[in-house]
């Protein structure tokens, strides 16, 4: 199990580096996000009600005065809120790659099943960009309402088999099995150097969006599976390996979280559990004494005013 603590380690100076190498290794030389101002970002709205998030960036030019060579290619861009759609099929399905690790299973029919749930769910894109490819999913699903799914069924045996926590997982196996209907799967998969300032407004967005669906939703069955009393999250973190000493304890976060919201959930969830995954990404020196594992957080439904409100202030802290 993860011991929970009070601060917010990703957001420690060691791990705040950490986030800005990882950045600058990411397509350096494409039009990507660059870094914003901690000035609240101007939105606006697209005629589907989705928020427009202008974030203002000045465009850094090959000729410009800065010595500073990383910068080059760095343009603006806005970054814009849409409802899930099929033709976003092949840029979720990048995103959810590595969803559970390099596990084989039914990706196809999940990322059909995320991009079905119109109502509730966001992608973020580059504001009329030709590319159109997604940066972000996030969504939930209801892990009873759609249990027949073979995608499902697959993905609730791989959180058990990772699982090696006895008192958690007989837990589990209740939740995932006769308490499914009350269990949202929280699905949240972006590039890594999204900017932070659009967390707060996309995750009020899925929130808000899930709330609606429990009165707008056209049946009675469909809007009890939007009546969540739970959320598992399946993501990623760096934990420190083969510690030499107290000195390089004290140096160094013993764990990074890579989405900072992870670090609200933990604090927040009722439980955690991480495990060994086959798969390793290239990592930055910085990290040459991490591991990349998984990590499972079960969080109450009504923990999540609380993780609102926090993210908010992690971010206009940052």
């Amino acid at each position: 199990m993860v011991p929970r603590r009070g601060r917010l380690l990703g957001f420690s100076s060691f791990a705040r580096s950490l986030a800005r190498v990882q950045s600058g290794r990411m397509l350096r030389h494409q039009r990507r996000p660059s870094p914003v101002s901690k000035s609240h970002p101007k939105t606006l709205y697209t005629s589907s009600g989705k928020t427009v998030v202008d974030h203002s960036l000045s465009k850094t030019s090959k000729h410009s005065e800065s010595s500073h060579q990383e910068d080059e290619g760095f343009v603006q861009v806005d970054f814009a809120f849409f409802d899930p759609k099929p033709k976003d099929f092949n840029g979720v399905k990048i995103l959810l790659q590595t969803f559970l690790d390099n596990e084989e299973w039914d990706l196809t029919s999940f990322v059909d099943l995320v991009l079905g749930q119109t109502r509730v769910g966001t992608i973020v894109k580059v504001e009329e960009d030709e590319d159109d490819s997604p940066f972000s999913i996030l969504s939930a699903i209801n892990l009873g309402y759609h249990k027949e799914h073979k995608c499902i069924k697959e993905l609730k045996e791989y959180i058990l088999r990772v699982c090696h926590e006895l008192d958690i997982k007989d837990n589990l196996k209740v939740l995932l099995g006769e308490q499914a209907q009350n269990m949202g799967l929280l699905v949240s998969q972006r590039v890594v150097n999204l900017p932070l300032q659009l967390l707060p407004p996309l995750y009020d967005a899925l929130f808000d969006e899930i709330l609606w669906a429990t009165e707008d939703e056209p049946t009675e069955e469909l809007r009890e599976s939007y009546r969540f009393k739970y959320y598992i999250l399946v993501s990623r973190i760096y934990k420190l390996q083969n510690k030499k000493s107290k000195a390089q304890e004290a140096c160094s976060e013993s764990t990074i979280f890579i989405k900072p919201e992870d670090e609200i959930f933990h604090k927040l969830s009722l439980w955690s559990f991480t495990f060994s995954l086959c798969t390793q990404q290239l990592a930055p020196h910085e990290l040459r004494n991490y591991e990349l594992m998984g990590l499972v957080m079960l969080v109450k439904e009504d923990s999540i005013p609380t993780f609102r409100e926090e993210l908010k202030s992690l971010v206009e802290e940052s």
